[in-house]
């Protein structure tokens, strides 16, 4: 089956496997998504996550991360979608939920943070708020 937007399909398997207390959820590999998963690794909203190369493309495996048996994930917002592109300059990179959350900007330096990026001095399309 073609997939139009495979990031909001990550997005939604997470929120999915998050809802359903499931430890663990699989996603089809790709780039983007690798990338996807390193951040949220790194901002500490899953535990880890693995590369399996079961088919051609690979299948990345999340392990979620709870605290006192509650999600540390709360929300992920797919922003800038096919239809309607959402692009931002280092002097407007979104704030989410006052500094709480993070924003995923794709860069030209590849994806990272909104905060990064503002470090950097890049502006970019913006890919995701987590909170």
């Amino acid at each position: 089956m073609n997939m139009t937007d495979p990031v909001a399909d990550m997005l939604t398997r997470i929120r999915n496997a998050v809802l359903a207390r499931h430890t663990r959820v699989a996603i089809p590999a790709s780039n983007m998504k690798l990338a996807l998963a390193r951040i949220l690794k790194e901002e500490g909203y899953i535990k880890d996550y693995e590369v399996v190369k079961d088919n051609p493309q690979g299948t990345i495996r999340l392990t979620l991360r709870y605290v006192d048996r509650k999600p540390v994930l709360t929300q992920l917002k797919r922003v800038s979608k096919p239809g309607l592109r959402v692009y931002t300059g280092r002097d407007e990179i979104p704030r989410v939920r006052g500094g709480l959350g993070i924003s995923v900007i794709s860069t030209p330096r590849g994806l990272m943070t909104g905060r990064k990026a503002y470090q950097l001095g890049m502006g970019g399309e913006v890919v995701c708020y987590i909170w």
